[in-house]
């Protein structure tokens, strides 16, 4: 049941569904054998403004590992025995799968495509490979997950796509092995298990294309020299496809994938966020979900940066997808049937996102979407080299825009606002895309914006990550730490005793390095300690009962990592 050449009766059989199939596709891959595919091939244009037309989809990680609940290959040979991991396929019984019911949802979400994992990095397939056993055609279950799903879509008119490991910690060719690819096989052959690969590719995309992406995912010990021929292969049998940049170690792909935070702005280079509704990928029971505002802001703060949104979901063992996940993505779907002319079909821009929210363009239309007022005064945005000549709101609410060589003011009553994010559709004279992109520098009413601040430790000394990056009100900026650093402090002097009530401190998710921390007022000459906690991570927030301080200090008494914080904060007592 471990070998990958199969019994001789399951081969005939796969062999024969593998050969129907492929003869569709037949002549269309003779006529392009004899094209030359050169290293820097890509998508073509139109391939790639389809793809981000769509700007929404769904993700799935799923397969036998949801007995578990927990994570999808990196729990094997960890949390869980290989042994005993590598042997719950044979109990995997999803007998309430609906491929119908699953991409309803994902309709019904407002998501333009699907991806799911054909293979993770535990090498179990979702079809009946027949490269191997370990697949989903050996479980109780039996049925072809990727069959049933990929015509749903087409059903539904969802694209469909699938994610591929490159690494394979189950194959005996491929070097490395659970846990994590940490250890080393005893006779591997990668030559041969990249053959495997090609070779998988082929029926993913000759049986259940065509794909709207190949989603491939951490190749370890798979360079540009073995990885280029894959992508290559994946054009020659699809001209029309997209591929992320996760097919081999070094520059790949059409676009990039950060993964469980926002990209930054970028419109030179195509680029996805990945991210789980919950905390993991695949299911776990009781799994902490993100909140609807966060999952909307989430949403348009990727697509104003000019990305799509790859949203995960892990199905239950059972089939389904977690009721509580589907209420909250059609929560999603909901506000996106008011507001989506702004999202789909959209690039990002020309105001940058940031604290404030993010702004959308196509045509002659700027969609913004405010997510933080100032608490007294307009929203200010920079300057743009068009003339504003209409602006409206959803339902026939009233904005007041103001347009200067100075700024644009946007001021919007309270009653009117909306908390996930106010949206206001600027008419402008031109092509919105047009406008040349630019920062919007949000001023917080934070008490330490733009005074002194000292710190134990500047990243190699540099002007550019200086503590007073924290105290600017700009996202982009940040004070850091030289790599190693496990222990430090910056200390903010505000002037003048002040009284504060509140504070934010806003530590990015790529660098939440901070394992303990105190928070400290200086009382004559002694730092005391009005707080204390553990790890901070992205706009962390902490209210408390009001002080009278003038110098406020971060120490930082444990950190994984040089630490890093983009926004030091802190507030007056609220009214």
């Amino acid at each position: 049941m471990f070998g990958f050449g199969g019994n001789p009766m399951h081969e005939r059989v796969r062999s024969m569904a593998f050969s129907f199939k492929t003869s569709l596709f037949g002549l269309l891959i003779a006529c392009m054998a004899n094209v030359a595919w050169g290293d820097d091939l890509g998508a073509l244009p139109e391939t790639i403004k389809k793809w981000q037309d769509m700007r929404f989809g769904m993700f799935i990680h799923w397969g036998p590992v949801s007995l578990k609940g927990t994570e999808i290959g990196w729990s094997r040979g960890s949390v869980i025995p290989e042994k005993e991991y590598d042997a719950l396929y044979k109990e995997f019984n999803p007998v309430l799968f609906n491929a119908d019911e699953w991409v309803s949802v994902a309709k019904a979400a407002g998501m333009k495509y699907l991806i799911i994992t054909s293979k993770h990095h535990d090498g179990f397939c979702l079809w009946p490979s027949k490269y191997t056993d370990y697949d989903i055609g050996e479980t109780p279950f039996g049925r072809d997950v990727l069959k049933e799903l990929s015509d749903a879509c087409r059903k539904q008119g969802i694209r469909f796509g699938t994610y591929h490991s490159v690494c394979d910690w189950y194959h005996p060719d491929f070097p490395l092995g659970s846990p994590g690819g940490k250890t080393k096989k005893t006779n591997p052959n990668l030559d041969r298990y990249m053959k495997h690969l090609e070779n998988q590719v082929t029926e993913l995309i000759t049986n259940y294309g065509p794909l709207s992406t190949m989603w491939f995912d951490v190749p370890q010990e798979v360079g540009p020299e073995r990885g280029k021929p894959v992508e290559a292969l994946v054009r020659r049998l699809q001209p029309d496809i997209t591929i992320n940049n996760r097919g081999y170690q070094g520059p790949s792909g059409d676009y990039d994938t950060p993964e469980q935070r926002v990209g930054a702005f970028n419109r030179d280079r195509p680029w996805e966020t990945c991210m789980t509704i919950c905390r993991q990928w695949a299911w776990k029971p009781n799994d902490t979900m993100k909140s609807k505002e966060e999952c909307i802001q989430t949403l348009l703060l990727t697509v104003g940066g000019d990305g799509n949104l790859l949203f995960n979901v892990g199905p239950m063992p059972d089939g389904r997808i977690e009721p509580r996940q589907v209420d909250r993505l059609k929560e999603m779907g909901a506000w996106l049937a008011k507001h989506g002319n702004g999202v789909y079909g959209t690039r990002g821009g020309p105001f940058q996102p940031g604290r404030w929210g993010a702004s959308t363009c196509k045509e002659n239309k700027i969609f913004l979407y405010v997510m933080n007022w100032l608490k007294d005064g307009p929203l200010l945005l920079p300057p743009i080299d068009a003339k504003i000549i209409d602006d409206e709101m959803p339902g026939g609410l009233d904005a007041e825009v103001v347009q200067t060589t100075e700024n644009i003011s946007v001021h919007v009553p309270n009653e009117n606002r909306d908390p996930i994010a106010t949206v206001i559709e600027l008419t402008v004279d031109c092509p919105a895309f047009d406008i040349e992109p630019a920062a919007v520098l949000y001023r917080s009413d934070s008490l330490a914006f733009g005074k002194k601040a000292t710190a134990s430790n500047v990243f190699q000394k540099m002007e550019t990550y200086q503590p007073a990056m924290a105290l600017d009100d700009n996202p982009e900026t940040r004070w850091a730490t030289d790599s190693g650093t496990s222990e430090a402090w910056m200390e903010v002097d505000l002037g003048e005793p002040l009284r504060i009530g509140s504070l934010m401190i806003d530590e990015p998710a790529e660098y939440k390095r901070i394992q303990a921390f105190e928070l400290q007022a200086l009382d004559g000459t002694t730092w005391k300690t009005f707080h204390s906690g553990t790890t901070i991570g992205p706009e962390w927030s902490l209210h408390f009962t009001p002080i009278t301080i003038q110098r406020i200090r971060l120490r930082i008494l444990k950190a994984n990592e040089g630490p890093t914080i983009r926004e030091f904060q802190v507030f007056a007592p609220s009214q």
